[in-house]
């Protein structure tokens, strides 16, 4: 069983990223060759991507608190609680970082995310730092500024074959994070939430 987050990103989260890798085949083909017309939706794939990532990781951090604080046997202090884990979160305005997803999962005294999702899997690692980079290329492509990045090509040149790297990398992370997180609630709360 899996999160209701999950869900959505196996779902219409995933169904809206292969509408744009539908369209880079449309406007570049299918075959080998060079595509010199496809730059600007490499640039929206990665965009969307990130986005797509960013709203998983609020909607299962959204999910984990309605779980915690269903533990609460006062209504209003449940409400309470809510509010406060979810009040001034990273996610709501910060890039889905490593860092910001430590955060606001941190706060909800999930301290050891990164450290646990490594021993679980090796390959973690890896795909933590594909997340890194994927952030960088947002901002540079976001805010137009690709000097002095630690981009896979300074001069903005992104290619399809990168950004399903990421997205690959995305969805490692999401069902490592889910399956952590999800372990975490039950610790806490005594019963599996997915």
């Amino acid at each position: 069983m899996s999160s209701a987050s999950l869900g959505i990103w196996l779902g219409q989260r995933a169904t809206a990223l292969d509408e744009l890798v539908a369209a880079h085949g449309v406007m570049g083909g299918t075959g080998p060759g060079r595509r010199h017309a496809t730059l600007q939706l490499n640039y929206a794939f990665a965009l969307l991507l990130s986005s797509q990532f960013q709203g998983f990781c609020r909607d299962l951090h959204s999910e984990t608190i309605r779980h915690l604080s269903a533990a609460i046997a006062l209504p209003t202090l449940a409400a309470i609680i809510r509010w406060d884990l979810s009040s001034l979160r990273r996610l709501d305005h910060g890039n889905p970082n490593p860092s910001n997803i430590q955060q606001d999962f941190g706060r909800l005294g999930l301290l050891e995310l990164w450290p646990t999702i490594h021993r679980k899997q090796a390959r973690a690692r890896s795909h933590v730092s594909a997340l890194e980079v994927l952030n960088e290329w947002r901002n540079a492509i976001a805010h137009h500024a690709f000097t002095g990045k630690k981009l896979v090509d300074p001069r903005g040149r992104l290619h399809l074959r990168q950004v399903k790297r990421w997205r690959a990398a995305c969805d490692f992370i999401v069902r490592r994070l889910d399956q952590v997180v999800g372990d975490f609630v039950a610790t806490v709360v005594g019963h599996r939430p997915w």
